[in-house]
């Protein structure tokens, strides 16, 4: 009924499942969520959320280096082209830029950098990119507009931006993601966001074990409360879960269209 598009299965807190891997799985699973998307966020883990998606059937990966991963030089990007090549690599990053934690402009230069050449290794290989954006906005919408691709797209994952900024993505064909920050007391103007958006560029995540929604604030995060995230935004857009789930399950297997 629901997909996770958004999550670190290598990071999960698994104290709760004895440190079984599976047993956190099996409890997505029972939750609702057909498919999790591990996501890749340097070259050293790209090789284990590609081992994750062979292991699991409902589980595919992303590959990518993440901004504030990038430390001082720009990633080679033909290590991401290589564990693409993988049948179960849905998608290029995260990627992108946060220049709220890279104040240098040396720091924000390579981050440029790698944006750009994630960009355009996906645009070579017909992929959809994800995106993580913090306090970029317009560098990250000119980037896309530059260096991507319509055709594949992508998507802003646990967006917290601007409705305009909403808007500029999706006149690119883009996808927004929402995570538990929209159950935040503090997130009115997500919330108003949500609203705006159309059903069918909607996406739905955990991040986890980041960002655990209401009623699991304080908890580590894990696939499972995709649930609870998908059950906040079906009231606020006073649509039924059920229609909600199979929306954003459509917009999933839409943008990653390897996946199957």
């Amino acid at each position: 009924m629901f997909i996770d598009s958004h999550c670190h299965l290598d990071r999960l807190d698994l104290s709760a499942y004895e440190g079984d891997l599976d047993k956190a799985i099996e409890a997505a699973r029972q939750a609702g969520v057909e498919r999790m998307l591990c996501i890749g966020i340097d070259l050293e883990n790209g090789p284990r959320v590609v081992e994750l998606a062979e292991r699991y059937d409902d589980v595919y990966a992303s590959v990518g280096v993440h901004p504030l991963d990038c430390k001082e030089m720009v990633p080679d990007i033909n290590v991401v082209r290589s564990l693409a090549d993988h049948k179960k690599v849905v998608a290029i990053g995260e990627t992108g830029l946060d220049y709220y934690y890279a104040g240098s402009e040396g720091l924000q230069a390579v981050q440029r950098q790698s944006f750009i050449n994630h960009l355009q290794l996906a645009s070579e290989l017909e992929l959809p990119v994800v995106v993580h954006t913090r306090d970029a906005r317009e560098d990250t919408i000119d980037f896309i507009r530059e260096y991507g691709s319509e055709a594949s797209s992508g998507v802003l994952h646990c967006f917290t931006e601007s409705l305009e900024m909403a808007k500029a993505a999706l006149d690119l064909n883009y996808y927004i993601s929402i995570s538990g920050i929209v159950t935040f007391r503090n997130a009115a103007a997500l919330r108003e966001v949500v609203q705006y958006l159309p059903m069918d560029r909607l996406l739905i995540e955990t991040d986890s074990p980041y960002l655990a929604p209401v009623p699991h604030r304080g908890k580590s995060n894990e696939p499972r409360f995709v649930a609870d995230v998908a059950r906040f935004i079906a009231e606020l857009k006073e649509v039924d879960l059920e229609i909600l789930g199979e929306k954003t399950t459509e917009n999933f297997f839409r943008l990653f269209s390897r996946a199957t």
